[in-house]
């Protein structure tokens, strides 16, 4: 798109030159000669830039920047007067103005002014998109989940960024998400500006990890030609995110508590303490209790890392969350393969739904994204989800009931298929069951009870006599058992 450009300047000479110049190099160019003229011209002819003299015959060119300001806070304002000063440049920078230059000018300087003006603003504005996408990423809409569960972890994350806690501790099993509230904590902190940076402590070798985390001095060992910043400095003012940190090895859990305490650290083969401005956030799977008891995990660090706790529970404890996370992954997924899916079927909802995930929400995504690669429709149909989750539906689906002998049998709709329990079943007590079932659905209406049971309705008389029932009807109808002791 070609900038427009609006030079406002009394002097006619300078404003045609000024014109010729920048309309030669490529941009859009129109003058106004009084400050009237401009303030029209600003509004019809909306302007990228704007070259502005100090002095107009009606106008003050600083009043004018102000208003040029207020109606667009975009704007690029380039000040130029003949009566170039330092209190004029000064009040003229503080007012919002880009830059400030006097006549006599160049005009090569004043195309390379508006050149660097333009690139400089262009860049603000691709890493103001691009620190609105982190933030909209790591928002707190993408830890989907309205459960009682999900709301206290919501409540702890804003806690834990609003009052800047040095240590957090975020713990749960592989999936839940522990990274993407690592980052939300970072992201809606006052660190936000600064560097987010994480470590996988089970990744890397024991060996290298010291050097990862602290960094070295040049000479600190044979490869050691330079010196290394590491995490910890490079995260400076911001966050350090350790995942993992039960698999951390139990010295460098010494040098981490250290870190903690004091905010000071060596890089290997370093005299020089140094100083380390960052909030610790620690993740891990593992049961950290256990491995204090078992002598695995430095009590002393867990207790610090401890202060702020953030459990995050399984998916299978939270099912209720799922219709949602399904929507979002949806949604998300639309937008990264360009695909037009519109939601899912209930059906495989529903295999959804029953279905415990053990890899939880990470798992859950995956079976969404591989249904949505295959399916060729609108709609996620049951046949593109994996056996385990269709199968395990299928279980859940079942109805059972205890039965008066106290054995337990299972039937699974729509296949007739019946699980017979290994220690057996009394077949009798199975047909009465199904019976005082059928009549209690349909309220001792013996006709639509039969229906139900493909029975007809004189065989059902006769199966209900024999097993002691007895349609009684009141303010409504129910179904009573003959005492037949």
């Amino acid at each position: 798109m070609t900038k427009r450009i609006l030079i406002v300047d009394d002097e006619k000479l300078v404003a045609w030159s000024l014109g010729k110049a920048l309309s030669e190099a490529g941009y859009s160019v129109e003058t106004a000669l009084s400050g009237t003229e401009a303030q029209k011209r600003f509004e019809d002819f909306a302007p990228h830039v704007v070259l502005l003299d100090v002095r107009l015959p009606d106008a003050n060119g600083l009043e004018l920047l102000k208003e040029f300001k207020q109606q667009d806070d975009d704007i690029i304002v380039v000040m130029i007067t003949a009566f170039a000063d330092a209190d004029s440049a000064v009040r003229a920078l503080k007012d919002g103005a880009d830059d400030y230059v006097g006549k006599p000018f160049d005009l090569e300087n004043i195309k390379h002014i508006v050149s660097k003006a333009l690139e400089k603003k262009r860049l603000s504005q691709q890493v103001d998109y691009f620190r609105n996408e982190i933030r909209r990423k790591y928002t707190y809409d993408n830890l989907v989940g309205n459960s009682p569960a999900m709301i206290q972890v919501f409540k702890m994350i804003k806690v834990c960024a609003e009052t800047d806690a040095k240590t957090v501790l975020i713990t749960g099993e592989s999936g839940t998400g522990k990274e993407l509230v690592a980052k939300s904590i970072h992201f809606h902190s006052a660190r936000s500006e600064a560097p987010f940076v994480e470590i996988n402590c089970a990744a890397i070798p024991e060996n290298l990890l010291e050097n990862e985390l602290f960094g070295h001095e040049r000479g600190a060992y044979t490869d050691a030609g330079t010196r290394h910043r590491g995490i910890f400095e490079a995260a400076d003012g911001g966050t350090v995110f350790l995942d993992e940190i039960g698999d951390m090895p139990l010295p460098m859990q010494a040098k981490i508590l250290k870190v903690i305490e004091t905010k000071k650290f060596r890089r290997l083969g370093g005299m020089r303490e140094v100083e380390a401005d960052v909030r610790i956030i620690a993740a891990t799977n593992q049961d950290l209790p256990q491995m204090v008891s078992d002598g695995k995990f430095r009590g002393d660090l867990f207790f610090r890392l401890n202060v702020m706790n953030i459990p995050l529970p399984p998916l299978r404890e939270r099912k209720e969350d799922i219709p949602a996370l399904v929507k979002y992954f949806i949604e998300r997924l639309n937008e990264e393969y360009n695909r037009a899916i519109e939601g899912i079927s209930d059906e495989a909802l529903n295999c959804l739904m029953h279905y415990d995930w053990p890899g939880n929400v990470r798992e859950l995504r995956n079976a969404v994204e591989r249904a949505m690669m295959l399916e060729q429709g609108k709609i996620l149909s049951v046949e593109h989800f994996s056996k385990d989750i269709v199968g395990a539906a299928a279980a859940g689906d079942v109805s059972t009931q205890q039965v008066a002998s106290g054995d337990l049998v299972a039937f699974y709709p729509g296949n007739g298929k019946i699980v017979l329990p290994p220690e057996g079943i009394s077949l009798e007590e199975v047909e009465k069951e199904l019976i005082r079932q059928a009549l209690e659905r349909y309220k001792g209406n013996q006709t639509k009870a039969a229906k139900c049971l493909r029975l007809t309705r004189d065989t059902l008389r006769y199966r209900m006599k024999k097993y002691g029932f007895v349609a009684r009807q009141g303010k409504r109808l129910e179904v009573a058992q003959k005492n037949n002791a």
